[in-house]
């Protein structure tokens, strides 16, 4: 048995593809207007509750300032960004993916479970317990599977004009479109966290074999 089914492993390398583009095209956006607001409207410096930072040209797509073109790669990836993530909750909801190997037994979630993870991870011990990932891996995974990633595309759709005009309930969730705005900012940075703590934790723990069973599946009865 394969230890990544194949559409874990496409949708894998494509979110990653997507996310690195949408991040630095983000970025580039975002050195429009480098400040953040609470609520509907906000415009004026003092009005921020943040100033970002001007981001260089070797940190965003294209490597020169163009707003049309930011937001072009910005669409284009949002669409294949959000299109596999749906196609990936509907896959893994059908093949047991979600129940097998994220939801864990109710034991699994006790405190002294939890501190004896930590523990482990501390000691730089990652093998699971049983199963393919282990406690902390399945709670960090589901937090970006079900709780940011969703946020990414739900706020990304509330700052579209067309889509507030068609889903107005969206700015109402969200407290505003300058809220979802600050939300998404937010929410970027979260994964881009995640995104270095994983590779970190990936080096740590047989990298080469962990890339080759993100590439090639692997085998679910190998140690881990």
């Amino acid at each position: 048995m394969k230890r990544h089914a194949i559409s874990t492993r496409i949708w894998h390398w494509l979110n990653l593809l997507s996310v690195a583009i949408l991040f630095m095209s983000g970025l580039n956006i975002s050195n429009a207007h480098r400040h953040l607001y609470w609520g509907q409207a906000g415009f004026q410096p003092h009005e921020a509750w943040f100033h970002v930072i001007r981001f260089p040209g070797w940190a965003t797509i294209p490597n020169y300032y163009s707003l049309a073109a930011a937001r072009d790669w910005h669409v284009v990836f949002a669409w294949i960004f959000s299109l596999s993530l749906l196609l990936f909750l509907i896959t893994a909801l059908l093949n047991g993916h979600f129940r097998r190997d994220l939801a864990g037994r109710r034991e699994d979630w006790r405190p002294s479970a939890i501190g004896a993870d930590v523990r482990k991870h501390l000691r730089l011990d990652f093998a699971p317990t049983e199963g393919k990932y282990n406690l902390l891996q399945k709670a960090a995974y589901a937090v970006v599977i079900f709780i940011l990633l969703p946020l990414m595309v739900l706020t990304g759709l509330t700052m579209s004009p067309g889509m507030d005009a068609a889903w107005p309930f969206l700015v109402d969730l969200f407290g505003g479109r300058q809220s979802a705005r600050s939300i998404h900012f937010i929410v970027a940075w979260a994964l881009l966290a995640f995104f270095v703590l994983h590779v970190v934790l990936v080096l740590l723990n047989k990298p080469l074999k962990n890339l080759g069973d993100m590439i090639g599946g692997g085998r679910l009865d190998e140690t881990a």
